[in-house]
């Protein structure tokens, strides 16, 4: 069905203006009333499903090419837009839309109700019809069918339409709708509001949508031309028209005089088309044929990114559910990525080429928010307005398959290195939020994560290279969360894993915390943090009798530090992680690290009730081979009440909480402790006044805390 719209003229274009004149010369129409469910149908679709307006027109053209595709015949969709410059535009017909013929006497529009179709059928041909009443409060309707004359249906959702025999200006083969637009609405006989609402609605549809615009063009004419251009009130002077003075000369004086005519440039209105739908679907094509230039063009033209993109899946889905999606990762990530109040996703969700909504959280998860691209469904059912997908099966089935094709692309990704690398700086976070939110894709994955090492410099490596390099004995991954990489590599923590050849990993944004809570193990090798309680390396015989050893040595002054430190710490044990430092702060196997407590304690809106008993439980570990150790022990078994060894081991506890990455509840109290010990070691006299006029760091030593055993502080020395 070829609508006849080539080589109208402007003043063909205007018949509409005249079109109710003409149409009461005509025999009287004949009026229906709608039936009542279509009545009540009319006022829920006008009143109730639309949430915005500008949907009437993709449901006009959605319905205009619905049919073209039962009918499976190839037809030519035109929709043009004309205005017409009269002081009743407003109400006047303004707006054409060129649709499939609908057979106006039995009023097609809502026949398929009638024939008691599939309530399911109701957003995809036929209702949508009346969406035209969200702008218009008149809608006339004119078909002309080969076999038929040329008909009027016209309705003002009154509760009746009339049908008449048009004899007005023939239209040929097809169907004009014509919208009197209220006055409020006319923003919509705008040319560039009708290009905005088709790019965003009715792009890819798969037929032509022309619109007709009025253009200006620079045209070259002669003083006498442009004078007879002049209209014919210029013309009258004072009612009467003015005299013409003919000038009577020779052939050669006239032909000079035209070569002395001057030429002046006018701009001249005409009426042209213009195709608004040129960007074709390019999902729709097969994949070998796409260079990745066009590949390019359409991800720029779909995000308004200025960069190509990363990477790219193509794929469809065929069998009992059918659908086409093409999938973009961006080259970086947006500043605004894990905003809250940011639009969920980025995948625009099209069913048969008609977009629906771009905002489809049921679509794609949260994590996967950075991919971009469009997902075109055969087969999902929308309700009557388009816009409210219906609880489906199909749509959880579609979901499935993005994600699944998403991880593809990231392993595909991950065989270039270069590549990979910008891709991962940008999105590892989403990557580290899917672990910790699904369940069913961890694996994969978690086979995407990369880290830096005790072992690995400043490259990075994966999980699968980790276990690649273990060692025979070893059964576990070790790792260890921190602030940075410099903080973690020169921790007390590592200190033996590494002297031993193990490999540590370094796991140091915030994320890692939440990540490693949910990843207990991979490829049934367990990860333990190096910082927690029951850390057990590999041992050979020698080893394991020398702890056993040193636990039997140094069980008095465990004892005796865990009842100088009272509540402070669960228990004091002897170590077999520390190499050089005297001792550290471990904490119990299923509490917060110290990492994890520092995020924890930054949160603004963090509950302080609950910090409490989700707090770690804290466990000191002392070095039976370090010489501070030793001549502490000596000191404890020669006199437990020695108060020099209660501040001693206060004093070692505070240092190895700030050491092992803890934050200290009285600072200022350890700070004093560090300045008395200062004093000391110079020999400064404890009675000696701070002259005023120096400035010092330490306080006045009137606020310096007595220590433990003021009578014994002499003997700090002797511990030194």
């Amino acid at each position: 069905m070829l609508n006849h719209v080539d080589g109208y003229n402007k003043d063909e274009l205007n018949w509409f203006s005249q079109m109710p004149e003409e149409m009461r010369q005509e025999e009287e129409a004949e009026t229906f009333a709608f039936q009542a469910e279509i009545a009540q149908l009319m006022s829920l679709i006008i009143n109730t499903f639309y949430s915005n307006k500008e949907i009437f027109l993709r449901e006009l053209i959605s319905n205009a090419s619905d049919p073209i595709k039962y009918i499976s015949i190839y037809f030519q969709l035109v929709f043009f837009l004309f205005w017409p410059k009269t002081e009743n535009a407003t109400l006047a017909a303004s707006l054409f839309i060129s649709i499939s013929p609908l057979d106006l006497v039995s009023n097609v529009p809502y026949s398929s109700l009638q024939a008691g179709a599939d309530i399911s059928m109701i957003g995809q041909f036929g209702v949508g019809f009346y969406s035209a009443y969200l702008v218009a409060e008149k809608v006339t309707v004119i078909t002309k069918n080969n076999d038929d004359e040329q008909y009027t249906w016209e309705s003002s959702a009154g509760g009746s339409f009339t049908v008449k025999v048009d004899h007005g200006e023939p239209i040929g083969r097809g169907t004009k709708v014509i919208l009197h637009l209220k006055e409020d609405q006319t923003e919509y006989i705008e040319e560039k509001r009708v290009k905005e609402v088709v790019k965003k609605h009715s792009q890819f549809i798969g037929y032509p949508i022309t619109l007709f615009v009025e253009k200006e063009r620079d045209k070259e004419i002669s003083d006498d031309e442009a004078e007879e251009e002049k209209p014919e009130k210029e013309e009258k002077e004072e009612g009467e028209d003015k005299p013409k003075i003919e000038d009577v000369g020779s052939d050669d004086e006239e032909d000079s005089k035209d070569k002395d005519k001057k030429k002046k440039k006018i701009k001249e209105k005409y009426i042209d088309q213009e195709e608004l739908n040129k960007t074709k679907p390019i999902w729709t094509r097969n994949p070998d044929d796409i260079s990745n230039e066009e590949y390019g063009e359409f991800y720029k033209s779909l995000t308004n990114d200025w960069e190509d993109h990363l990477a790219v899946k193509h794929f469809s889905v065929e069998g009992q559910l059918e659908f086409r999606a093409l999938l973009f990762i961006p080259r970086r990530a947006p500043f605004d990525l894990f905003e809250n109040k940011k639009k969920k996703n980025n995948i625009k969700l099209y069913v048969r080429r008609v977009f629906i909504m771009d905002s489809c959280e049921e679509l794609i998860p949260e994590y996967l928010n950075f991919i971009r691209g469009v997902v075109d469904s055969e087969d999902l059912p929308l309700n009557i307005s388009r816009e409210m997908l219906q609880q489906s099966k199909i749509l959880k089935v579609i979901r499935k398959n993005i994600v699944k094709k998403c991880l593809e692309l990231f392993a595909e990704l991950a065989e270039d290195k270069e590549n990979y690398k910008k891709f991962y700086d940008g999105f590892s976070k989403n990557l580290k939020l899917g672990i910790h939110e699904d369940s069913q894709n961890r694996k994969k994955l978690s086979e995407l994560l990369r880290y830096q090492s005790s072992q690995s410099g400043d490259e990075m490596t994966s999980l699968t290279e980790y276990v690649s390099r273990m060692k025979d004995n070893q059964k576990s991954i070790y790792y260890i969360t921190g602030e940075s990489k410099d903080q973690v590599a020169h921790s007390a923590f590592v200190e033996r894993v590494c002297k031993r050849g193990f490999e540590v990993l370094y796991m140091t944004e915030p994320i890692d915390e939440y990540c490693i809570q949910q990843l207990k193990d991979f490829d049934g090798k367990s990860l333990v943090s190096v910082t927690k309680e029951g850390l057990e390396l590999p041992e050979d015989e020698d080893e394991k009798k020398k702890m056993e050893e040193d636990k039997a040595k140094f069980e008095n002054l465990c004892k005796l530090m865990k009842e100088i430190l009272d509540k402070k710490v669960e228990k004091v044990t002897v170590s077999n992680r520390l190499v050089s430092s005297p001792c550290c702060i471990v904490t119990s196997t299923y509490g917060w690290t110290a990492n994890m407590e520092r995020i924890m304690k930054a949160q603004a809106l963090r509950d302080n009730s609950t910090m409490g008993y989700m707090m770690a439980k804290k466990h000191l570990e002392i070095n039976p081979d370090h010489p501070i150790m030793e001549t502490l022990r000596q000191k404890a078994d020669a006199d437990k009440n020695d108060k020099a060894v209660k501040d001693l081991v206060i004093l070692l506890f505070e240092t190895a909480l700030l050491s092992s990455g803890f934050s200290l509840d009285d600072p200022q109290t350890h700070s004093n402790r560090i300045y008395r010990m200062i004093k000391l070691g110079l020999g400064i006299d404890e009675d000696e006044d701070v002259p005023v006029e120096e400035p010092s760091s330490a306080p006045a030593p009137e606020d310096i805390p007595p220590l433990e055993g003021e009578d014994d502080a002499s003997r700090m020395e002797e511990v030194d």
